[in-house]
């Protein structure tokens, strides 16, 4: 059973910092495409960063360099680095997997969600 768990969602002000971390089971890294995507109230949900298991690297326009995703294939662990945050960064964050397409951060290539963890940031 394929399970991602994200953790690190808070309540920041703006210019702050968060580290989301998923915990990825019942899944091959090697074979994996991971991504973070975000979901706003009344908005779609959006595709944040993705990486592949060659550790090629895509982020959303908006990161703007913002943001850094990285994965621990020991651990079998994506995390995603956010600095400074912006309010409209608030948003439902959660961790997602597929294959290699997913680099491409569709939602219509996501295999596997996560249940999502909240990131507030407050002006």
């Amino acid at each position: 059973v394929v399970q991602l768990v994200e953790s690190g969602g808070a309540s920041v002000q703006s210019g702050g910092s968060l580290r989301l971390s998923c915990a990825v089971s019942g899944y091959t890294f090697s074979k994996a495409c991971l991504a973070w995507f975000r979901q706003a109230p009344g908005k779609e949900r959006e595709g944040v960063a993705g990486i592949d298991s060659d550790g090629a690297i895509r982020y959303g326009d908006y990161v703007q360099g913002r943001f850094t995703i990285s994965q621990d294939k020991y651990k079998n662990t994506l995390y995603l680095q956010m600095n400074s945050l912006k309010p409209e960064d608030t948003a439902m964050y959660y961790c997602a997997a597929g294959g290699s397409f997913l680099l491409a951060l569709l939602t219509s290539d996501v295999n596997y969600w996560g249940q999502g963890t909240q990131v507030t940031v407050s002006s």
